[in-house]
């Protein structure tokens, strides 16, 4: 409906349903200025709100009792609250299929992927994907520099042959990514994919790294994403997306035989983000001496231009620009060694009590809460070192944890835009046949696939993500889902069908159960049928997880 500015407003029951349920972070926010997105100025306008809504909500958030945060999570809420945490959600079925065989032993599935095998139609879909299918020395091979025009060519010619990747790779990479989150079974394995990538972050829009952005998930995270964390780092350690993005690639030891040109030179990039992002952290109880010393045990770490043109793997050692001088590391001397002065540096970082609480504040803060308990983190802390570092034995402590079942942890996430998308999807049955909706969507809601530029990667908390500007886009997204004619699920430029049938809101609401209150569920009942789907799926409780 248009308000007398001409812009987009939300039709009254859903501004009603979604006020009298938001959080009281969001509902402060939004009762300072109300606000509707206008969809041809892109920019925020004013909306209309009753204000005895407003004073009922206060009035109902006001009163919640604690007295509920007590009570165990039945079978049923067990059920959703593993599906929400190790999943993206429920899709039609799940809640009940997980609750038959038991929120435990779901979990002890999904710890063991291997053991769950791929739809032989997805796999088929991937198999499909050409550009998905090459080495990462073949998309190098047959998109990079080699493919390139030579010298004569026009600037067109050259142009176009540098859009390629972007326009054969890039679709490619994220239709993989997106349709492994929304319908592999090995859900906990997605997550924990996503987990690391976000870890491990390179950025899809430098240059090379454009390339290897499929092939750096799929074989460098995901085959370790529930392994070792030392074969994890490693694998990263090695792969041309991070060796390009972070530019270790370039480095060289002062005056060695082959620093020239643009390999003359020390780079610390790496070196520093090494530490203070994928292992030790911020406070990790390192120096840039430390830093500068772990950048040139890293010189010589290289990716193999030449070679790969003659079908060589891209990681390549080259020891005439490997700094051969002494090296003393985070107080303890290492020996000359060329390359395995790396491999190395990789084993004491990676067993480092400073990494082990890093990454066990993380797993925390994206399992259970925001801020997370720290009689949890010292728990994984130890499970990280006496495990020596696997990332399965971990998970399993954290799963069995008390935190982890808390009534006060159960639907108390705010989803990041990606999990909030990608549990849409699964929800609602969406197949996802055009992948430009979907990339155009996370873009608009400021998380793009691989597209956070600096390495520290996407933030997951509240904090971070809930906004007016954020709540009213979802709401429009789960409404343009609602009529079933998404362009989302038809190849692109293709009409929608003419017997296409909306999304059965009591279908959704048996997929969702126990998202929806009674009162949830009555409010639902009691709007117009073309507002219903969109009510459960912009409302409050399908924004937590």
């Amino acid at each position: 409906m248009k308000n007398s500015e001409g812009s987009t407003s939300l039709p009254a029951d859903l501004a009603h349903y979604t006020l009298l349920h938001l959080p009281r972070t969001s509902l402060r926010i939004l009762i300072r200025q109300p606000l509707s997105l206008s969809p041809t100025k892109k920019k925020i306008m004013p909306v209309s709100l009753n204000t005895t809504v407003v004073r009922v909500a206060l009035l109902a958030l006001c009163g919640f009792s604690s007295i509920a945060q007590a009570q165990a999570l039945n079978p049923q809420e067990q059920a959703l609250h593993v599906l929400n945490r190790l999943a993206y959600g429920p899709r039609p079925g799940d809640v009940a299929a997980v609750e038959k065989m038991g929120a435990r032993n779901y979990i002890d599935a999904q710890l063991n992927p291997q053991r769950i095998p791929l739809p032989p139609e997805l796999q088929a879909r991937l198999d499909g994907l050409a550009t998905y299918q090459l080495s990462a020395t073949q998309l190098y091979v047959q998109y990079g520099p080699p493919s390139f025009p030579g010298k004569d060519a026009s600037p067109e010619e050259k142009n176009a042959a540098r859009q390629r990747a972007a326009r054969d790779i890039t679709p490619q990479t994220h239709l993989a990514r997106v349709w492994l989150a929304t319908e592999s079974p090995r859900q906990l394995q997605e997550v924990m994919t996503e987990f690391w990538l976000n870890h491990f972050n390179v950025f899809e829009g430098k240059e090379w790294v454009r390339y290897w952005t499929g092939d750096y998930e799929k074989n460098a995270v995901r085959p370790y994403a529930l392994g070792n964390f030392r074969e994890l780092l490693g694998s990263v350690v090695h792969h041309p997306a991070m060796l390009y993005y972070l530019d270790n690639w370039l480095s060289s030891g002062a005056n060695t035989p082959d620093a020239k040109g643009r390999f003359k030179g020390l780079n610390e990039n790496y070196a520093r983000e090494l530490m203070e992002l994928h292992t030790l952290g911020v406070n990790g109880g390192y120096s840039q001496n430390d830093v500068i010393t772990l950048a040139r045990v890293l010189t010589g770490w290289t990716i193999n231009e030449r070679g790969m043109q003659q079908g060589a793997t891209p990681f390549a050692f080259n020891p005439r620009r490997h700094d051969n001088g002494s090296k003393q590391f985070l107080g303890k001397p290492l020996a000359v060694n060329g390359y395995q002065e790396g491999e190395a540096a990789l084993d004491i970082l990676a067993h480092h009590p400073a990494t082990a609480r890093f990454i066990a504040v993380k797993l925390s803060e994206y399992f259970v809460s925001d801020q997370p308990d720290p009689a949890l983190v010292d728990k994984l802390t130890q499970s990280f070192l006496s495990s020596n570092g696997d990332i399965k034995t971990v998970l399993h402590t954290l799963f069995n944890s008390p935190q982890f079942w808390s009534r006060s942890n159960y639907q108390s996430q705010f989803k990041t835009p990606y999990q909030y998308v990608i549990s849409t999807l699964r929800a609602t049955a969406t197949p996802v046949v055009n992948i430009k909706p979907v990339d155009g969507v996370l873009r608009q809601f400021g998380q793009p696939l691989y597209g956070w530029l600096t390495p520290e990667g996407y933030k997951y908390s509240q904090e971070t993500w809930l906004t007016p500007d954020a709540i009213l886009r979802r709401i429009n997204f789960a409404n343009s889902l609602s009529n079933g004619k998404s362009p989302i699920a038809r190849p692109e430029n293709t009409p929608p069908a003419a017997d296409v049938a909306p999304i059965s809101t009591a279908a959704l609401e048996q997929t969702l159960t126990p998202i929806l209150s009674k009162e949830d569920a009555d409010t639902v009942a009691a709007a117009p049928v073309n507002l219903q789907t969109g009510l459960i799926l912009g409302g409050p409780a399908f924004m937590k997880r």
